[in-house]
C-alpha cells in the first residue's frame, strides 16, 4: 500500500470517527495524537472550540513508548480531576487501539477517568 493510500485511509477513518463523537464542557473529547517519538493528549470542549487540559511526553527521557504513554495517561487523568472532569469521550484519532494508544487509555481509566 502506498503512503498516499495509507494517508487517505487514515483521514477517512478520522472523519468517520469525528462525525460520531462530540465533546462538551461536562464530557469533553479526549483526543490522542502520536508521532514516531512522542504522545500527546488533549481534553477538548467542541462546543466552545477550546482545549481544557493537555499533556504530553516531551519532558520524559527514560522508558519506551508504551511506558511514556502510560505516564501521560496518568498525567491527563490527574489534570482532569483538578478541573472537575470525571467522564470523557475517547477519540483515538484514526489510530489503532493498540500499543501506546491502549496504554494511555488504560492508565487514564486506572486513575479514575471514565469513558
Amino acid at each position: 500500500m502506498s503512503t498516499q493510500n495509507k494517508l487517505q485511509k487514515k483521514m477517512r477513518l478520522k472523519k468517520k470517527i469525528r462525525s460520531r463523537i462530540n465533546g462538551t464542557d461536562v464530557r469533553p473529547r479526549m483526543t490522542v495524537t502520536r508521532s514516531n517519538t512522542h504522545v500527546y493528549v488533549q481534553l477538548i470542549d467542541d462546543t466552545k472550540a477550546r482545549t481544557l487540559v493537555a499533556a504530553n511526553d516531551l519532558n520524559l527521557k527514560s522508558g519506551n513508548g508504551v511506558e511514556r504513554a502510560t505516564l501521560v495517561g496518568k498525567a491527563i487523568a490527574t489534570l482532569a480531576k483538578k478541573v472537575n472532569i470525571s467522564t470523557v469521550v475517547f477519540d483515538r484519532n484514526g489510530y489503532k487501539y493498540a500499543g501506546r494508544v491502549k496504554a494511555l487509555a488504560d492508565a487514564a481509566r486506572l486513575e479514575g477517568l471514565e469513558f
